[in-house]
């Protein structure tokens, strides 16, 4: 294998620029790859394996799966479903609903046009760092020169219709008296999301529902606000309950509340946990979310689990738990009751309607944003990015920590706690300060909470002003 190749196999999936990094020479070899990493999974003869493909609304994703589907079929794969264009949770749940061995998705989500990917699935699990290190020594090993003339394949399989069909016999009508403006970004989304809504009583506004892998409109990623100010502009516009955005692979909600406002990954599972907490207690979240959230959860009788950021992290952490809901501040959310377990937009928005519905029934002038009063109480930083090379990350840290030890007052607030499980967050009354290293750029990820602005403030002030002398200290 060309080690141009290399750094594309990353720790959650596989994605580069396309014509560099991604070309359809590795994905032919990759589905090679895949069928013998799979046969040797499962002791399965490669005839007896049956896996899907779906593929996001970029430009070169079809070129990309034409050159897959050659690869899984000259590795002898004896099933194979194209589900087409389709988001990535349709990938994930055409493994459980067809009982499927795996799934490979074409896609690098909410990465700009020129980037494109794939994630694999495998006994209902995306691949993680380890799993994707085997597939690229069994691709490494077995490598081919591209075909000249790639064959047509036709192994169209629909699943879209069933997907809806499924949701609607577990929703009814929820949506009857609801307005919801829903913004696919020209993405995957626009194609499952708004139709199903439909169908669930909603009265839907659609912007943005044509795929176009150009992303024309604007960048297909919820967690950027600026890409939310059309959806929340139209929310107000029409008086809608809410709105829904979704990334680039339909994988990530955002949500804007019925003043346009939009809400944070804590905040949105806070909405969630509250709705089923009495029934399943034990919720988990990473340590970038707000300190509200935890002890919201936990001062309601459930039990708040922290982890690491990632949804692998998240995901291991449900497991080990028991847990049937998780989530991300990026807007990963995981349900296992009543779902499959894996992050899914769409079914995401499906359970925001069925709270909405809940309290309208009781109270006609209820509004989502009336559920998140505990946060009314504290102020929190957006995220923080601070650049620092990969190579001096690790001294950084361990500097801070240090520091912290040695000048528990430098804060000027006391010290109630300190979590190290992914960086470090420094737990004060009513807020924290938190440092952790990016697992994919060349930067810091900061987060600051406390009971009001001036102090929030003072807490990032602190904490910039010391990695700016470290980092210049140790370059």
């Amino acid at each position: 294998m060309d080690n141009k190749y290399e750094h594309a196999f990353g720790k959650n999936d596989i994605r580069g620029i396309y014509g560099e990094d991604i070309t359809e020479e590795l994905f032919y070899n990759i589905g090679t790859g895949y069928i013998k990493w799979l046969s040797f999974q499962t002791g399965k003869d490669p005839k007896a394996l049956r896996v899907s493909v779906c593929m996001d609304a970029r430009l070169h994703s079809p070129s990309l799966k034409k050159a897959l589907i050659n690869g899984l079929c000259d590795s002898g794969a004896g099933y194979i479903e194209d589900l087409g264009l389709a988001p990535t949770p349709i990938g994930y749940y055409s493994e459980f609903a067809h009982k499927l061995d795996g799934a490979m998705i074409i896609t690098a989500s909410h990465n700009p046009s020129e980037y494109n990917g794939l994630k694999m699935t495998f006994n209902h699990r995306t691949l993680n760092e380890e799993k994707i290190k085997e597939v690229k020594e069994f691709t490494s090993a077995n490598w081919h020169s591209l075909p000249d003339n790639l064959k047509d394949y036709d192994f169209s399989a629909g699943i879209i219709d069933e997907y809806i069909a499924e949701q609607k016999k577990n929703f009814g009508k929820i949506g009857e008296g609801i307005t919801v403006v829903v913004d696919s970004a020209n993405a995957t989304g626009g194609i499952v999301g708004p139709k199903l809504y439909k169908e669930l009583g909603c009265n839907v506004i659609e912007l943005f529902s044509e795929p176009d892998g150009r992303f024309p409109n604007h960048h297909p990623n919820p967690s950027v606000l600026s890409t939310l100010k059309t959806l929340s502009q139209t929310v107000i516009d029409n008086g809608a309950d809410l709105g829904i955005a979704y990334d680039g692979d339909s994988d990530r909600i955002g949500v804007v509340d019925s003043k346009g406002i939009p809400l944070t990954g804590d905040k949105l599972l806070l909405i969630y946990a509250m709705d089923i907490i009495n029934q399943h207690p034990t919720v988990v979240s990473e340590v970038k979310c707000s300190q509200v959230l935890f002890d919201t959860i936990n001062k309601a009788g459930g039990n708040a689990v922290m982890c690491k950021t990632g949804h692998g992290y998240i995901k291991d952490k449900m497991k080990e738990t028991n847990a049937v809901l998780g989530g991300e501040m990026s807007g990963h959310t995981f349900f296992k009751d009543k779902y499959y377990g894996f992050d899914d937009a769409i079914y995401a928005g499906c359970r925001i309607i069925e709270i909405i519905s809940k309290h309208k029934k009781s109270n006609p002038d209820f509004k989502l944003e009336d559920m998140l009063e505990p946060f009314t109480k504290v102020c929190t930083s957006d995220e923080v990015r601070f650049p620092c090379p990969n190579h001096l990350k690790k001294e950084v840290l361990e500097s801070v920590k240090t520091e912290v030890k040695n000048n528990p007052d430098m804060f000027g607030s006391e010290i109630k706690e300190i979590v190290t499980l992914d960086g470090m967050r420094i737990v004060f009354n009513g807020g924290f300060a938190l440092i952790r290293q990016s697992n994919t750029e060349p930067v810091f990820t900061l987060r600051f909470e406390a009971s009001d602005k001036v102090l929030c403030d003072k807490y990032k002030e602190v904490m910039v002003n010391y990695l700016d002398k470290c980092v210049k200290q140790l370059a």
